[in-house]
């Protein structure tokens, strides 16, 4: 029993080693993205080391932009005992569509302001019916 007890960590031990807030691992603990192997007897959650690598890989994911959700879904996959790169192909391709629809969207955004910036011109009096002229054409 000893031996079992030192491949355990407690949840502050978890946060030290993995640099994730204990707060933060309560959360993913109650959405299924880890879970906590036991308790101490004071009710302290103990953790086995591979906690480790699933929270690098969260972190890591998140990076990437996947959600939660996302994460979550891939998970499950890996705990049914099947390798997720598929998975992880297939949302990392969505994302990345995503992206280049955000830029599109910046670069005509970026067009608009530099063109109005192009043309400024600085109204000395108030107008009465509008608040900038120049941005409400």
């Amino acid at each position: 029993m000893l031996i079992q007890d030192k491949q355990l960590l407690l949840i502050g031990q978890v946060t030290e080693k993995s640099g994730v807030p204990i707060r933060t691992i309560r959360y993913y603990e109650s959405l299924g993205l880890i879970q906590s192997s036991a308790r101490t007897e004071g009710g302290y959650r103990q953790f086995t080391a591979d906690v480790l690598t699933r929270l690098a890989f969260i972190k890591r994911a998140q990076h990437l932009g996947l959600s939660l959700e996302e994460i979550r879904d891939i998970l499950k996959v890996y705990d049914h005992g099947q390798p997720p790169c598929c998975d992880i192909q297939e949302k990392l391709q969505e994302k990345l569509l995503q992206i280049d629809h955000q830029i599109e969207q910046l670069l005509s955004l970026r067009s608009e302001i530099k063109q109005l910036l192009s043309g400024w011109q600085n109204i000395k009096t108030k107008p009465e019916d509008s608040i900038c002229p120049i941005i409400q054409k």
